[in-house]
């Protein structure tokens, strides 16, 4: 079976979080946060790997880090 496109699979989620009443804010900044979070997961918790992946320098994503709220028990746990 292929594997089903991307924009698919966010079509549908979009679906389900347009039918849900998710506001497109809402929607917004929590893929943002856990976009950001992917990539320190990935990264394993690497600020200056994880900006460089996300195209943004590392004190833009210090400054996204706090505005979104995410705090090291976020993804550093999750690192290991």
């Amino acid at each position: 079976m292929p594997r089903e496109s991307l924009n698919r699979r966010l079509q549908r989620l979009v679906q389900d979080l347009v039918v849900g009443g998710v506001t497109l804010e809402q929607a917004r900044r929590e893929f943002e946060r856990q976009y950001v979070i992917a990539a320190l997961l990935h990264n394993e918790g690497s600020l200056g790997r994880s900006a460089k992946a996300l195209g943004v320098h590392r004190n833009t994503l210090r400054n996204r880090i706090s505005t979104l709220r995410i705090e090291p028990g976020d993804y550093e746990s999750r690192c290991r």
